[in-house]
């Protein structure tokens, strides 16, 4: 037992410094001027990164269903210094869109930079019911617009050997009860991209992904769903926005936040039955 535990210090430690050296240093220079496409812009994350995104000297076009909140977002960006701020409105629902909302990014700021894909739809909090049809439209929202978005911006993002940022989730990564058709997605997603990240990089073109792992994150939607279901921890959208801009910038290949969270990632294979004890105890369910 001493030798085991002997073990698994060392591996975490091990662990903690590659995990250190391998965070590349953030300038806040480098995203002066850059022209960054945001989904998901009108609330929550999405619409703290551009925030963010405009402090640091941005242009920055964003997207997302409610067109006066975006307007609302865009004045904002706009005071707080982004070198350019437009919004195009769109439903990543709709199959035509996401094609239409990167020309319209691409036509306006002259090319891409960063293509920062953020948005979700809407799913119920709750064990799932067997509706096939939400399924079916949230892999459209949560998983193919995010493809399709991503093709779409290649070419660009060739030339100006820009960045593809990808939010996702810690549920990509680690099953959790209530969350099957979300969760799905997120899972669409770290394969999808992390097979993307390879190809890109066996034919040498000059484009990056980050895929950002997030915790339970304090935006108004989350909370609301997650209410009475279980005590996780929730961390500032503002924070978690910050982060993913800093990865993103500094091409990391995956990011997490909160940073620990990428321990748990790591070692959630080890113990198996511990490791699903552990999180079905984060939950509350009486049937």
């Amino acid at each position: 037992m001493k030798v085991f535990t002997k073990l698994l210090i060392v591996s975490v430690a091990v662990a903690f410094v590659a995990f250190i050296w391998s965070v590349p240093s953030f300038d806040p220079e480098s995203l002066k001027g850059a022209r960054v496409l945001v989904t998901g812009a009108s609330t929550g994350i999405g619409e703290q990164m551009a925030y963010h995104l405009a402090g640091f000297g941005a242009q920055v076009v964003i997207t997302a269903r409610r067109e006066k909140v975006l307007q609302q977002v865009v004045e904002k960006c706009q005071g707080l210094g982004a070198q350019k701020a437009l919004y195009v409105a769109a439903d990543m629902a709709d199959p035509l869109d996401p094609e239409r909302v990167v020309k319209f990014a691409v036509d306006q700021l002259g090319g891409l930079d960063y293509l920062v894909l953020n948005h979700i739809g809407p799913s119920p909090f709750a064990m799932w019911d067997g509706d096939m049809e939400h399924m079916r439209w949230l892999m459209q929202v949560n998983f193919l617009s995010y493809v399709q978005m991503a093709k779409t911006a290649l070419p660009s993002l060739e030339q100006s050997k820009g960045s593809i940022v990808v939010v996702s989730s810690l549920l990509g990564k680690m099953c959790s009860p209530f969350v099957a058709p979300y969760s799905s997605t997120k899972f669409s997603l770290s394969g999808f991209f992390g097979t993307l990240q390879h190809e890109l990089a066996m034919q040498r073109r000059n484009v990056s992904i980050t895929i950002c792992y997030l915790g339970l994150i304090d935006t108004d939607s989350a909370m609301e769903k997650v209410k009475g279901f279980t005590n996780i921890q929730a961390w500032p959208a503002s924070e978690a926005a910050l982060h993913i801009i800093t990865s993103g910038s500094s091409k990391q290949a995956e990011s997490y936040y909160p940073w620990f969270w990428y321990y748990s990632s790591l070692i959630k294979d080890w113990f198996p039955y511990f490791r699903d004890l552990g999180i079905r105890s984060f939950y509350n369910y009486e049937p």
